[in-house]
């Protein structure tokens, strides 16, 4: 559920910041009660103690999917997709064994689930979910999200987002994340907002920039990786016909029929070799997919901070306005146009007594501001600095994993050729003995 924009009236010509390093500011999401429910039983920040953590003790899998008809929202029937969350203790804890947990989700119920901890961990780059629908698919593969292949494809993915949060080592400890994998009744609600700043940080518009464009690239990338694909299938296919070509000239050959026989045989086989190949290319391509999907997670961490910009921008503007209220009280001179300045020329001024009221209030309401202008600037602060740290630990992972990706998918397409290659050879070989 989005949340409502701000009023338009507050993002008017902010007034300039003072020098406050790089200040940010805190967010109240809007949550569910459910969620907050859920949070209060566990301890207070809503994170899992040392005494009962243990989701680094279990083992957690998505092991089927399952095709279901039941009613939405709306009270109208549909066919969607569960899928079978499985945890299960691999040691014994405090002296008991813990049983195997099951329950069944939809690819809904992921979506809230990760909305939850963008909310609440923004500082983190939360892992992606795979494609809700089938993108970037070649022609031999079907684009119905109902599909066989699709849906075992999602399976692995969502299993790997899963194992993805459970290796986090913050995410790992949430309370909620605990209760979505062993209560079929947890709900999650989330809150998604755009604010305009008018100072950005820098190296958050830098890293907002990358996502953008690292996202362009894995999507070309996908888009070629499937025009070649359907390029290759039809090559690998048509080769079929040099086996039946063969195979019939073979028969009215004597001399040479056994050769033109055993080189069309070589020739069925390269061509029906290429759907187990291509198979093998999906693998490499989910995974490309899955960094395609964490740019929008990059995308997120900069959003958290964009409003946490605008929030403390605000406060600055509200405390700023105040000191020059009080200031004109103080001196007698107004400023700049009022309401409350026409109303004093229209009807006399204040008594003494009336103005070191205004002006007592005026005090107490700016001593309140500047201290949460200060709490506001450390929170940012440390906002900044998770921020960055989990950023740094998200780099190092994306190089690691993109970099034996593509290794292995340059490896498959060497072994490809190779394989091209001896067959071929084993074909001339098939030639050679005419």
């Amino acid at each position: 559920m989005e949340q409502a924009p701000p009023d338009p009236e507050r993002r008017l010509q902010p007034a300039p910041l003072e020098p406050l390093g790089h200040p940010d500011a805190g967010l109240e999401a809007v949550v569910g009660e459910e969620v907050e429910g859920a949070r209060d039983e566990g301890s207070g920040d809503g994170t899992m103690t040392e005494n009962n953590f243990w989701l680094k003790k279990i083992e957690i899998s998505v092991s089927e999917a399952e095709k279901r008809t039941g009613r939405n929202a709306m009270n109208m029937q549909e066919t969607y997709t569960a899928y079978l969350i499985e945890t299960r203790s691999v040691e014994h804890i405090d002296g008991q064994s813990v049983l195997t947990d099951s329950l069944w989700r939809r690819y809904s119920e992921f979506e809230l689930l990760r909305n939850y901890l963008l909310v609440y961990y923004p500082h983190v780059v939360v892992p992606p979910l795979p494609e809700k629908r089938a993108e970037f698919v070649w022609h031999k593969l079907s684009a119905d999200n109902m599909d066989p292949d699709f849906v075992e494809r999602r399976r692995i993915g969502l299993e790997n987002f899963l194992l993805r949060v459970a290796s986090h080592p913050i995410l790992c400890r949430d309370k909620i994340f605990y209760l979505f994998l062993t209560q079929a009744d947890s709900r999650l609600k989330a809150l998604n907002a755009t604010f305009r700043v008018k100072n950005p940080d820098k190296r958050f518009t830098e890293l907002k920039h990358y996502s953008d464009e690292l996202q362009s690239v894995i999507s070309h990338l996908l888009r070629v990786r499937a025009r070649v694909a359907d390029r290759l299938y039809g090559v690998y296919k048509v080769h079929g016909n040099y086996g039946r070509v063969f195979s019939e000239w073979s028969a009215i050959e004597k001399e040479m029929g056994d050769g033109l026989q055993s080189a069309g045989h070589h020739m069925d086989v390269y061509a029906s070799s290429i759907d187990d190949i291509l198979e093998d290319e999906e693998h490499y391509a989910d995974q490309l997919k899955e960094y395609l999907f964490y740019a929008e997670a990059l995308r997120a961490v900069c959003r958290k901070h964009e409003l946490m910009q605008y929030d403390l921008e605000m406060a600055a503007q509200d405390l700023a306005s105040k000191k020059q209220q009080c200031e004109e009280l103080a001196t007698g001179t107004v400023r700049t146009f009022s309401l409350k300045g026409m109303t004093t020329k229209l009807f006399g001024q204040e008594t003494p007594e009336q103005r070191e009221a205004r002006i007592k209030v005026l005090e107490e309401q700016i001593n309140e501001g500047e201290q949460q202008l200060k709490s506001k600037n450390l929170e940012g602060r440390e906002f900044v600095k998770n921020a960055w740290a989990d950023i740094e630990r998200f780099k190092e992972q994306k190089n690691r994993d993109l970099k034996e990706a593509l290794i292995s998918y340059a490896v498959m397409q060497i072994s490809m050729c190779k394989k091209g290659i001896q067959v071929w050879t084993n074909a001339k070989e098939c030639f050679s003995k005419m």
